[in-house]
């Protein structure tokens, strides 16, 4: 009886999340125009997924992970790494850069702008503080702990040594960052405050409002007549030190003109879009986003049939 030859996907997707559905939708779309094989894998086909894996009947040649914070996905991950595959972002990277205190020692080290901070070590680490000059945060200032994402955890109005103690027990494991608050200028009657969504290579910056996290596209002209230019600079800069492949970072723009890197690297990145969701991504930045995702799928196939011949 001949056997049966192994099904090679280009591109493997698990996900979970309902509201990543609109984001699935236009990989597929993406993938259908590449002429490229997409393998979703979700909790209905999981089991059956990483059967096939693992008794060679399927394969995969690239993974783009959105359920990386789902332990029963795990048996992809290490598939993929222990065979060698190529990974949009991989987790190990992942985990390393979001990390803020971590992130925070590597962007000085480059000379980028970050808000003046203090590194704390955990609570289980050091229960009692040494003395602390919190002078330089000024009157009210910014504690928010190093892993983590969606505000969880960040107390926006601290002033006291008291507030740093209170806040290290909701999290007594993590460092926290003491971080002086960013006052944005006002540009084109808005706040010079903006979310810059990096994708192999290519920076799409968007104005973002900080308290109602409201997007709007940033306009090539907008970025020349503003003179915006800085901000691909800094997040080319990020994605130097960080390594992966797409990820979103927040900065803000001084009085005194500066450009001030406030969220460092957020990979965890929410694909709600704009037209179902007040607070979502502009639908064309999802669009060039998942059509740069797929790009880089096609430019990893090319590259591995390159190297069978």
């Amino acid at each position: 009886m001949a056997a049966i030859p192994m099904r090679i996907y280009d591109l493997c997707l698990p996900w979970y999340w309902q509201y990543d559905h609109d984001f699935v939708c236009c990989i597929e779309d993406a993938c259908a125009s590449c002429g490229l094989s997409l393998w979703q894998v979700t909790l209905s086909n999981l089991l059956e997924a990483i059967t096939s894996l693992y008794s060679g009947q399927a394969t995969f040649r690239t993974l783009l992970d959105r359920a990386n914070d789902d332990l029963r996905f795990e048996p992809i991950r290490r598939f993929s790494k222990e065979n060698h595959l190529h990974r949009i972002n991989p987790i190990e990277l992942s985990h390393w850069s979001e990390d803020k205190a971590t992130m925070h020692l590597e962007l000085i080290q480059a000379g980028l702008q970050t808000p003046y901070t203090i590194l704390i070590a955990p609570f289980v680490d050091q229960p009692i503080l040494p003395p602390l000059d919190l002078t330089p945060l000024g009157n009210k200032f910014v504690l928010k702990p190093a892993v983590g994402g969606g505000g969880e955890g960040v107390r926006m109005n601290a002033s006291t040594l008291d507030d740093v103690q209170c806040a290290r027990l909701e999290f007594p494991d993590q460092k926290y960052l003491a971080q002086a608050h960013i006052e944005a200028r006002i540009i084109s009657g808005r706040q010079a405050w903006f979310r810059v969504f990096y994708v192999g290579g290519d920076c799409i910056p968007c104005w973002w409002h900080p308290l109602t996290h409201v997007y709007k596209v940033l306009t090539s002209d907008e970025e020349t007549q503003l003179g915006l230019a800085p901000l691909r600079e800094a997040t080319k800069g990020i994605a130097r030190i960080c390594k992966l492949d797409w990820f979103s970072t927040e900065i803000a723009q001084t009085e005194d003109g500066r450009f001030v890197i406030v969220d460092y690297v957020n990979d965890s990145i929410d694909t709600r879009i704009q037209s179902k969701a007040l607070d979502g991504m502009p639908d064309e930045v999802l669009k060039q986003i998942t059509n740069k995702l797929v790009e880089l799928t096609a430019i990893n196939k090319q590259q591995a049939e390159c190297r069978r011949q």
